[in-house]
C-alpha cells in the first residue's frame, strides 16, 4: 500500500513550511536566526488574534535540546516573544514531552520545543505548543506561516516581553512523572543511553528516584554528540552495555526523550509495538483502557493486533506520526497509542510522547509483575520487518508515479495473505521509506530491495 506523505494525508501542500513535526531543517542555513525569530513574531500575532492573549499578559516558555545551534536559535526565538510583548520562561536544556507539560502546568499561552529529535545534529527544528501544551493545529502553523514578515505595530516602554530563567522546570517535571506510578523500582539495574540528548540529566534522576540502581551511557551532551552512535536510532551501544553489566533492562531515548525503545537482559531490543502491546494489558488490568483499544500506526507490525485480538483489545491505525496518533485518540476518546519506533501517548499523563514516562512505566510493569522484559514482551510475534530508506529521489511523487505503483501492486499480489507492504515519503526527513513484511526475513529483503531499487529508478532526481 502506500501511505502519502504526513502533507500529503492532512491535505496539506508539499511546499508548506510546517512538517508533521514543527520547522525542521540544517541549523543556520534552511532553519536561520532571522526566520526562527519571524516564526515566534508571527506565532504571537496569530494566537493574539485569536484571543488566546485576552485580557491577560502573554506568556510563553521556551525549552530546546543541547545542540550547538539551539543556543542561537534559542536566543531568536526569546527575542522575537519578547518584542512581541510576550514575556518568555527560558526553560533550558529539557525534554520535549517536559516542555509539553510545564506549557500546561505554568499555565503558558505558548510553548516553544528547539528540537530536531532523532536527526544528525546539524540539523534543528522549531515546534510550537498551544494552551495545554497540545500541538498546534494545521490551522494556526498555516496562519503563521502566511503572517511572516509582515509589517506590525511594535510594543514599546513597559509592553514589550520580560525574559527570566525557570530553572525548577527540571524538577517540577520530574515530580510529575514519579507521581503516575506508586510501583517502586527497588532492585533494578537499568543502563540509560539518552543519546547525548535532553533527557541526559531528567532520565536517569527519574530511575534514581524511583529507586533502580542506574547505569548511564549517551549522557554526557556536548552540543556537538547529539544522536552520534548511541540513543533509540542507534542502539547497539545500548545492548553491549545491559550486557556488559548485568543488567535487568536498558532504556534508550532520542534526542529530545519522546521516544523509549527497550533493550531485555539478553540484549534483545524491544520495540514500540511491544512496549504498547505491554502497557495496554496491564491498563486492561487495571481496568484503565478506555474502550479496550489502542491507536498505532500503518507502521506497527501486523503482530501486535495479532497479540492483542485474543485479549479483545482493539487497535485503530492512522498514518505514521504522533501527531496522527494523538488526533485519533482525542477523537475516539482512547487514552493509549503509540508508534513502533518508540513513541508512546498516556493521555491521562502527558499530551504528547514521553520517552521518560513509557521507561518507568515499562519498568514498573515488569517490577509490579516479577517478570522479566523478555517474558513480557513475548507477547508480541513479530513478523519479520524489513524498512528501507531511499534518499536522494523525488518523495512528492511516491504515491503518483505510475509505474512506482505498477511495481508496488505486484509486490502486494505477490504477498497476498502472508504479508504486507507499505510505502511512504518521510514527513521529517528527505527520504521514501520501503517497508516489507513477509513470513520470512529472506523475502521481506528481497522485495523491499526490489523496490527500494524502484523508488531509485522512477522518482530520482
Amino acid at each position: 500500500m502506500v501511505a502519502a506523505g504526513a502533507e500529503r494525508q492532512s491535505g496539506r501542500a508539499s511546499t508548506r513550511l510546517f512538517g508533521t513535526d514543527g520547522v525542521r531543517g540544517v541549523a543556520n542555513r534552511d532553519l536561520t536566526a532571522e526566520l526562527a525569530l519571524d516564526l515566534s513574531v508571527a506565532a504571537a500575532h496569530v494566537l493574539a488574534q485569536a484571543g488566546a492573549f485576552e485580557g491577560h499578559r502573554p506568556l510563553a516558555v521556551v525549552g530546546r535540546d543541547p545542540r550547538a545551534s539551539g543556543e542561537f536559535l534559542e536566543a531568536a526565538v526569546v527575542a522575537g516573544l519578547a518584542s512581541a510583548g510576550v514575556d518568555v520562561l527560558r526553560l533550558g536544556v529539557l525534554p520535549t514531552p517536559a516542555v509539553a507539560y510545564l506549557t500546561a502546568e505554568l499555565d503558558a499561552d505558548l510553548g516553544v520545543v528547539l528540537s530536531a529529535s532523532h536527526n544528525p545534529m546539524p540539523d534543528n527544528g522549531i515546534k510550537f505548543l498551544a494552551r495545554g501544551g497540545q500541538k498546534l493545529p494545521d490551522e494556526l502553523e498555516d496562519a503563521v506561516e502566511a503572517r511572516l514578515g509582515e509589517s506590525w505595530t511594535r510594543p514599546i516602554g513597559r509592553d514589550v516581553g520580560r525574559v527570566r530563567d525557570y530553572p525548577e522546570g527540571l524538577h517540577r517535571y520530574v515530580d510529575h512523572v514519579l507521581q503516575t506510578t506508586n510501583q517502586r523500582l527497588d532492585g533494578m539495574r537499568v543502563v540509560v543511553d539518552c543519546a547525548h540528548g535532553a533527557a541526559s540529566v531528567a532520565s536517569p534522576l527519574v530511575l534514581q528516584r524511583a529507586g533502580a540502581e542506574v547505569i548511564t551511557i549517551g549522557c554526557e551532551p556536548d552540543g556537538l554528540n547529539i544522536n552520534d552512535g548511541c540513543g533509540s536510532t542507534e542502539i547497539e551501544a545500548l545492548r553491549a552495555a545491559v550486557r556488559a553489566h548485568g543488567a535487568d533492562a536498558g532504556i534508550a531515548h532520542d534526542g529530545d526523550a519522546d521516544r523509549c525503545l527497550a533493550v531485555d537482559a539478553t540484549g534483545e531490543v524491544v520495540d514500540g509495538d511491544q512496549i504498547l502491546a505491554i502497557l495496554a494489558l496491564a491498563w486492561q488490568e487495571a481496568g484503565r483502557l478506555a474502550k479496550n483499544t489502542v491507536v498505532a500506526t500503518v507502521m506497527s507490525n501486523l503482530g501486535l493486533k495479532l497479540a492483542l485480538a485474543p485479549h479483545g483489545i482493539s487497535v485503530v491505525e492512522t498514518a505514521v506520526g504522533d501527531r496522527y496518533v494523538l488526533e485519533a485518540m482525542r477523537a475516539g476518546g482512547y487514552v493509549l497509542g503509540g508508534e513502533q519506533s518508540g513513541h508512546i501517548v498516556m493521555l491521562d499523563y502527558a499530551t504528547t510522547g514521553d520517552g521518560i514516562l513509557t521507561g518507568l512505566q515499562l519498568l514498573a510493569r515488569m517490577a509490579a509483575t516479577g517478570k522479566p522484559l523478555a517474558e513480557l514482551a513475548r507477547v508480541v510475534q513479530r513478523l519479520p520487518q524489513v524498512l528501507r530508506n531511499v534518499a536522494g529521489v523525488d518523495k512528492s511523487r511516491a504515491g503518483t508515479d505510475p509505474a512506482l505503483l505498477a511495481e508496488l501492486a505486484a509486490a502486494e499480489a505477490e504477498l497476498a495473505g502472508r504479508g504486507r507492504v507499505l510505502l511512504r515519503p518521510s514527513g521529517t526527513e528527505p527520504v521514501v521509506r520501503v517497508m516489507v513484511e513477509a513470513t520470512s526475513e529472506t523475502e521481506a529483503e528481497k522485495i523491499a530491495d526490489r523496490l527500494a531499487d524502484a523508488v531509485r529508478r522512477y522518482l530520482g532526481r
